[in-house]
């Protein structure tokens, strides 16, 4: 029997992707933003109805040059229920991560700890939209306006997502997102970084390609975040998908919401957002039951991930540790089971039979 993971990267038709090679070599234009590139930026932009968007060469490089080109110092405020490229992002840059509880329903940020934590050296607030849910945006923007603090979001699950109508990358100051193979919509590696402001998406532009500034010589500090034009190549035959991929990931997520909807707990979702179905997180009573689960699983070839554990503010050995409760019992009875284009609802049906057999 195949193994079924957490996740699959989508592959559009071959063909289609040999078409964009074709016109890669007849370029001789390999990265250093190339046409492909520039074309799926526009795409993006249009696509999604933003502006002041960069394709970049991944997610993690994308919050680094969020809090340069913020010229961020002093402690960030943030999540310790994400992937450690958030964190890590804070640390690499000189800055000092303050972890604050989440929310034991919708796994986001709690906006109440984030006013706590402020202190006179707090400068700015980093949160995730975890999953792909919309954080509380309107009451984190008034706090960070009542604290005079810049807000970075960290919506590397949240491609396509809307929150009111809008896309989730337009709230804060910067928004970025991941591009990786394993996300909803991806080019292989990379990632995009949307400012609010035309000026920080300026200087982003300059970040991405050294500090290079086109006529003037240097205009910044910066670095190689500059995407190839196959990665390139690759979204742009993806985009066209993106439909398809949705509606299969809502069938698949349907069917665990039915079946399972008993013995586990859902995400509780923003309602006023709409839902990419990145990931599909189930949280058990226990993590024993969990791990009863998971190994089941295993043993029937499916293969799920603990997204995300351990919580970040007790298990990263160069950071103090911080006991922040929900966090860390939520990051125990939190699952991600298998959800991506290829994976059939007969599949999908199995894995939930096997779940409550376990349970």
């Amino acid at each position: 029997m195949d193994k079924i993971f957490v996740t699959k990267p989508f592959l559009a038709p071959r063909k289609e992707y040999d078409a964009y090679v074709s016109k890669i070599w007849d370029n001789q234009w390999l990265t250093n933003m190339g046409p492909l590139a520039v074309e799926l930026e526009n795409k993006l932009c249009e696509h999604l109805k933003v502006e002041n968007l960069l394709y970049v060469s991944n997610g993690t490089i994308a919050l680094h040059m969020a809090i340069k080109a913020l010229d961020l110092k002093g402690e960030i405020i943030t999540t310790p229920f994400s992937f450690v490229a958030t964190t890590n992002s804070i640390v690499w840059e000189g800055c000092t991560p303050v972890f604050v509880d989440i929310n034991a329903d919708n796994l986001n940020i709690n906006p109440a700890k984030i006013e706590e934590a402020i202190t006179d050296k707090t400068t700015t607030i980093l949160s995730t939209h975890i999953f792909g849910n919309p954080c509380d945006v309107e009451a984190i923007q008034k706090i960070a306006d009542k604290h005079n603090l810049k807000v970075i979001y960290d919506a590397a699950h949240a491609f396509g997502v809307k929150l009111n109508g809008k896309s989730i990358f337009e709230f804060g100051d910067i928004s970025t997102c991941s591009l990786h193979a394993t996300k909803f919509y991806h080019t292989g590696e990379g990632g995009l970084v949307i400012a609010k402001d035309k000026e920080v998406h300026k200087k982003l532009g300059y970040i991405r390609n050294h500090g290079l500034h086109e006529k003037e010589g240097f205009a910044s500090i910066g670095t190689n975040a500059k995407n190839s034009e196959f990665h390139a190549a690759l979204g742009l035959v993806n985009l066209n998908y993106v439909g398809e991929i949705l509606e299969k990931r809502q069938q698949i997520a349907a069917i665990y919401k039915l079946k399972l909807q008993d013995n586990v707990k859902f995400q509780t979702w923003n309602t006023d957002a709409s839902n990419n179905y990145c990931y599909f997180p189930v949280i058990f009573k226990t993590e024993q039951e969990l791990l009863r689960v998971k190994e089941h699983l295993e043993q029937n070839n499916i293969f799920t991930r603990r997204y995300f554990y351990p919580s970040l503010a007790s298990s990263l050995p160069y950071l103090p540790t911080i006991h922040l409760p929900i966090s860390e019992d939520i990051s125990k009875r939190c699952l991600c089971l298998p959800i991506y284009f290829d994976l059939s609802l007969k599949d999908t049906v199995r894995i939930c039979d096997l779940i409550l057999a376990t349970i």
